[in-house]
């Protein structure tokens, strides 16, 4: 994979005090990554088949990462929207569609145009900014008023064509609500990005045999583990 960066993407970064030979130093080591995982045997997902969602996680394999992986928050997200039903095969747990649709509060559209919007506000690089609470109540009364303002201007063209459905209308804003404001809770005071380092550390002086002589006993897993904090990763979660 080729890492592009917009002049937008450079600027956020160089704010955030990236210099330019950091900033490219990154991007090499994401490419290198790339080049490494499409060479090795990607294991066969026991839920290959059930209800697919856009937002389908890859493989995890350490706390850390999975700590940052919300893709799949909006996978669930996106099944609870399309009325998707949980069953359980073999212990797995996947998503059937719903078998009588047409009680599904939102249509194909009214989906997209939420899952969209939520894609700006849950990802990797709002979790790991610093707000404080003022901010984030600014900004949660500023997304409260447009995803209201949304829904209620578009319910028919979003599939709430009964009163039925658009009594739903005050639970479905509160729940996106609920879901965003989640997502910039754990950036609040930079709490997450603080606690990624210190887990990170942690993992580093166990692999090291506890000795804290700053020797990594498995040095490919350690630069995995560093990589996750490369801040290419995320810019409006475009680089997973």
């Amino acid at each position: 994979m080729v890492v592009k960066l917009s002049p937008q993407d450079i600027s956020d970064l160089k704010r955030q005090g990236y210099s330019e030979e950091e900033i490219s130093k990154a991007v090499n080591e994401i490419e290198r990554e790339e080049l490494t995982d499409a060479s090795s045997n990607i294991p066969v997902d026991p839920r290959s088949n059930s209800q697919t969602s856009a937002f389908s996680s890859k493989n995890m394999n350490d706390i850390a990462m999975h700590q940052l992986e919300l893709n799949d928050l909006l996978e669930q997200t996106e099944h609870i929207l399309k009325g998707d039903i949980v069953v359980w095969d073999n212990g797995v747990k996947i998503w059937r569609e719903n078998p009588n649709k047409k009680k599904n509060i939102l249509n194909e559209e009214g989906i997209r145009k939420i899952m969209l919007d939520l894609q700006n506000y849950i990802n990797r690089h709002i979790i790991l900014g610093d707000y404080d609470e003022k901010d984030i109540n600014k900004i949660m009364k500023d997304y409260g008023r447009k995803v209201s303002n949304l829904i209620f201007m578009k319910y028919e063209e979003m599939g709430m064509d009964s009163e039925a459905k658009r009594q739903e209308y005050q639970s479905l804003v509160m729940n996106i609500v609920n879901l965003v404001y989640a997502s910039y809770s754990r950036a609040k005071d930079g709490a997450e990005r603080r606690s990624l380092r210190e887990m990170i550390n942690i993992n580093q002086q166990h692999q090291s045999g506890g000795m804290g002589t700053g020797v990594t006993v498995n040095a490919g897993q350690s630069q995995k583990q560093r990589g996750i904090l490369n801040p290419m990763r995320y810019i409006g979660g475009k680089y997973a």
